[in-house]
């Protein structure tokens, strides 16, 4: 894989800090030599998932390429077979083939609440993304210095997600999480990378406890948006061990069924917080379990609780 340094130029851009890290990128801020404008360079990382990814002892916010904060969470590879789905480790050459059809979706891709593609290189053979550099904080820093969360966010993130779906650019996110999410100082919220993907969808990048059941559609970011709310209200996520065991099988027997319906019995927000709006706990319970309530459904909701705020 690519290895970049602050201080490095590359092809025009010099690199000025390292801004993160998942399972299979790295960020660096970048700034043009010539217009010096400032951008998010993207690039193949060599750990193969979440699981792969080293966490640093203490949760912070300091950002390092040698590993990541405890309370974060990489997406993992997930590969489609006849029987189902695996989560697995990609190797080099996946990851390049990712990248690049990474690049293909954005580049088809134009809304102000997600992340823009300004160009695309490749150096030595590796891809690397021209990104929007979005300043701000996302909403896992948020969440873990207990600041004010806004359910308008959600409501522009759903309302972006229904724009590109019904322009077919992008039929759907697949990895919606806290650490996707920037909040800018002006308070508008821009969502980032969207879960990698090959054209023949045989492979694909998303996060578990965010996707539990591995979809690879619309609901994938309606549940997500669920377990975020969830996340929030609660202080905790509603699954534990996931995926769930029978996620990216045809359904149908009863042992599924059942299967399903266990592991859906998760602990209702307002146990862990008496607080928790009751039309709120509805919308999170029918994002995470309902199989038709999808992002119109959704929008509808949400703009009518936040109405009645």
């Amino acid at each position: 894989m690519m290895k970049l340094a602050v201080g490095e130029i590359v092809q025009g851009y010099r690199i000025t800090r390292f801004l993160g890290r998942g399972g299979f990128a790295s960020v660096f801020l970048a700034q043009h030599e010539e217009t010096g404008n400032k951008v998010a360079l993207k690039v193949g990382a060599a750990a193969g998932g979440g699981r792969q990814v080293t966490r640093l002892l203490e949760v912070t916010s300091r950002r390092t390429p040698e590993g990541i904060s405890p309370d974060e969470l990489p997406a993992e590879a997930v590969f489609v077979e006849p029987r189902g789905v695996r989560i697995d480790l990609f190797d080099e050459r996946e990851v390049q083939a990712l990248l690049r059809a990474e690049g293909d979706l954005l580049a088809t891709c134009q809304h102000e609440n997600l992340v823009a593609l300004q160009d695309r290189l490749v150096v030595d053979g590796n891809h690397v993304l021209v990104l929007e550099y979005v300043r701000g904080k996302t909403l896992r820093e948020k969440i873990r210095s207990l600041e004010g969360i806004h359910l308008n966010w959600f409501l522009a993130i759903v309302r972006a997600l229904l724009a590109t779906k019904q322009n077919g650019t992008l039929d759907y996110h697949g990895d919606l999480k806290p650490e996707n999410l920037i909040v800018k100082p002006s308070g508008k919220i821009v969502i980032l990378d969207p879960a990698m993907r090959l054209p023949e969808g045989r492979v694909f990048t998303t996060t578990p406890h965010y996707n539990p059941l591995l979809l690879t559609d619309s609901k994938a970011d309606v549940m997500a948006i669920g377990i975020m709310i969830y996340e929030i209200l609660t202080g905790t996520l509603p699954f534990d061990e996931v995926p769930w065991e029978f996620a990216g099988q045809q359904s149908g027997g009863e042992t599924q069924r059942l299967s399903l319906s266990y592991f859906f019995s998760y602990s209702p927000p307002h146990v862990l917080n008496p607080k928790t709006p009751e039309e709120l706990e509805r919308i999170i319970y029918r994002c995470i379990t309902v199989a038709g309530y999808g992002l119109e459904e959704l929008r509808g909701d949400l703009e009518a609780f936040i109405g009645k705020a």
